[in-house]
């Protein structure tokens, strides 16, 4: 039980550490190659994260969970210029939600409005599990995500997501991980000396799930495009 509360804590913490503080509403000063720099480094900030192991909640299961995720940024100088204040990551909260379905399908949807910025973002995933998994066989399933950024009245910009992944459980333990791809399409608001970026970056990610009866916690590392990003999330299970 002490393991199980400081783990809570650690996650807890995660959610409430200070957040990015500064509106992105100075785009216009920025440079196009500067404005492809800004929107890589979103782009990976913004783009759904699992943090939930590949094997499907079945069609009574549900995940109800709190996150954080810290994604380093690139390019620092950029976003600072584009009036996201001076800091090196950008650590967005968030609240989830998974549900199974038949056939071994799961969707989730997120949702996270980052304190002191005007960074709003919606998303969600729908994963097929290829193999369910079970005592001696891992799970193995494919899933298509989609993310949404809102708030910022001179940016559009939105992520479109695959990846392959698979996750085995050792008792309380899943370890799971997967690869993939993200599409990114970035659009400059009433800015007619910018031009939209879209462009793809390749996705690799590691996570371990630990369950405690309806409790449990997932710690996750990502890597998309050059943007290092981890996460937590506490979550209940039924």
């Amino acid at each position: 039980m002490n393991l199980k509360r400081s783990l809570v804590f650690v996650s807890l913490l995660g959610v409430s550490l200070p957040v990015v503080a500064g509106d992105i509403n100075n785009i216009k000063a920025l440079s196009q190659p500067n404005f492809r720099l800004l929107s890589e480094d979103l782009g990976a900030a913004l783009s759904y994260k699992p943090l939930t192991p590949t094997a499907p909640l079945g069609i009574t299961g549900f995940d109800l969970g709190i996150a954080a995720t810290s994604t380093k940024l690139q390019n620092s100088s950029v976003f600072t210029t584009a009036g996201g204040g001076d800091h090196s990551s950008v650590i967005v909260p968030s609240l989830r939600l998974n549900k199974g379905l038949p056939f071994g399908i799961d969707v989730g949807v997120m949702y996270s409005s980052v304190p002191s910025t005007n960074i709003q973002l919606v998303g969600g995933e729908l994963r097929y599990a290829i193999v369910s998994g079970g005592a001696a066989t891992p799970a193995i399933g494919i899933r298509g995500s989609y993310t949404k950024l809102s708030g910022v009245d001179q940016l559009e910009l939105n992520t479109r997501g695959v990846d392959l992944s698979i996750s085995k459980g050792f008792l309380m333990f899943t370890p799971y991980g997967g690869i993939g791809k993200v599409w990114v399409a970035s659009t400059p608001v009433g800015i007619p000396a910018l031009s939209k970026e879209s462009f793809s970056s390749n996705k690799v990610f590691v996570g371990l799930n630990m369950n405690f009866g309806l409790t449990n916690l997932a710690f996750e590392a990502d890597k998309t495009g050059d943007a290092s990003s981890f996460g937590a999330k506490l979550g209940f299970r039924f």
